[in-house]
């Protein structure tokens, strides 16, 4: 194979991921489980301060 041939295929191979990624249901499944272990994070080990607690909710709002 010629250079520009491999170099070509390896640009393919590596944007692949990035244009498969939509909001399907794995991903709908992975983000809910995501909230999931945060919510046994916090009741496990809940945000000790106002500025934890406010960094968590951003985290949430912005998610």
């Amino acid at each position: 194979m010629s250079p520009v041939v491999r170099a070509a295929c390896a640009a393919f191979l590596l944007a692949l991921p990035l244009v498969a990624c939509d909001d399907g249901p794995a991903e709908n499944a992975g983000e809910r489980i995501d909230r999931a272990a945060e919510g046994v994070r916090d009741a496990v080990d809940p945000p000790s301060g106002p500025l934890e607690r406010a960094g968590r909710a951003v985290d949430r709002a912005t998610d």
